[in-house]
């Protein structure tokens, strides 16, 4: 399972999901696309979380509100009642338990009081098994020190503060012996005691989870990359990764630019977002597309700054704008394009039906032609020849 958003590692993956309609339930007054994609195995569980919304003022109101889960393309309010259903949801969270390959596709949760309605889609990929190391988390380590594979997206899995993971390196199983490898209980990750170009490679972290008697595996892939000394303090821009980010046409968009900037690293790098080569304050000068601040946070030991390009309402003109992360420090910078397109949607009830109307009015309109017609004719006939 994976989350693109910020402090999480981007997913490794080599194939193209399918483009997903998105759905505007009961027409709720906000929409946003958030780009959360959520990666996993069947048969195993999964966990969507809905985001926290954006607009506080829905709570100040001081309504009630509620929150719902539909999957898009249908209008049934996925059940929050467990038993006897391998999806429900559960708060502000959507279970599935386990996940299969018709789940993937888009899911929206809904938050509605009596006056307001704001919603959020999420995307799910179930895989094969056969596909894990599609779906790997990349992660890095530096050569000759100590490193740390932290096992991700657990949080909602654990259930007892001494569990246990169980680690593979190219599906096997590793021996922990404290000499090259490190592991404690009640802990995500996996220490490895200096470390080599030897060590890279891709890494399985394993968990157990019970429900209801019944036991289910949470399975993790990592790739580990290992980096020289000399290269830990120039920035590499993790996300985004694509060349071409989807976007509906009036909505709220956010695209972080996320950068690793090296361990321990206390080298300034700038993170900064050009459109069309000039800078966001001088292209949008009214400030409809704005940078956020940034953000400095920890992640694996690793140092990442974080810069979102914030979108109020997507426009016609910003699908004709290249948007550039720039990365940049004392010894070295990257840059990383991006371009927004539209996503396609289905067209809404009523715009399928103005053809229908347009017929039907086209017919009545000939029929009431032609029954004047005839009254018409029959009313000549019979009139009274005049002198």
């Amino acid at each position: 399972m994976f989350h693109c958003c910020c402090c999480h590692s981007s997913p490794l993956f080599s194939f193209t999901p399918r483009f997903m309609f998105v759905c505007f339930v009961d027409n709720c007054q906000d929409h946003t696309i958030h780009f959360i994609w959520t990666f996993a195995m069947t048969g195993e569980p999964v966990v969507l979380n809905c985001p926290p919304f954006r607009y506080k003022h829905m709570d100040a109101s001081g309504l009630l509100f509620n929150l719902t889960w539909y999957k898009n393309g249908s209008t049934e309010m996925i059940s929050s009642e467990s038993r006897g259903n391998r999806i429900w949801s559960h708060g502000d969270a959507l279970w599935f338990l386990p996940a299969s390959l018709e789940d993937s596709g888009e899911y929206i949760c809904t938050q509605r009081n009596s006056t307001y309605c704001s919603d959020v889609s999420l995307h799910l990929i179930i895989v094969n098994k056969s596909a894990a190391q599609d779906i790997s988390y990349p992660q890095k380590a530096f050569e000759s020190s100590s490193g740390h594979l932290v096992c991700p997206d657990l949080e909602d899995f654990i259930q007892d503060t001494e569990y246990e993971l169980r680690w593979y390196k190219d599906s096997t199983l590793l021996n922990i012996d404290n000499k090259k490898f490190k592991t404690t209980k009640g802990t995500n990750y996996l220490t490895i005691l200096s470390v080599s170009m030897d060590d890279s490679g891709f890494y399985t972290c394993q968990m157990t989870f019970e429900h209801e008697t019944v036991k289910y595996n949470i399975t993790r892939t990592i790739q580990l990359q290992i980096l020289g000394q000399k290269k830990k303090s120039i920035p590499m821009i993790v996300y985004p990764t694509q060349k071409v980010t989807l976007a509906v046409l009036d909505s709220r968009l956010t695209i972080p630019c996320k950068v690793f900037v090296g361990a321990n690293s206390h080298t300034y790098t700038d993170v900064w977002w050009l459109a069309n080569k000039s800078y966001i304050g001088t292209m949008y000068k009214q400030g409809r597309v704005t940078e956020g601040e940034p953000l400095k946070f920890l992640e694996n030991d690793n140092n990442y700054v974080e810069v979102p390009l914030i979108f109020d309402s997507v426009k016609e003109m910003d699908f004709n704008t290249d948007f550039t992360c720039v990365a940049q420090n004392r010894l070295g910078h990257q840059v990383q394009a991006t371009q927004v397109k539209p996503e396609d949607r289905p067209l809404s009830w009523y715009v399928a039906v103005i053809p229908v109307a347009l017929a039907a009015a086209v017919v009545g309109g000939v029929c009431m032609y032609r029954c004047w017609r005839q009254r018409y004719a029959r009313g000549y006939t019979l009139a009274p020849a005049q002198s």
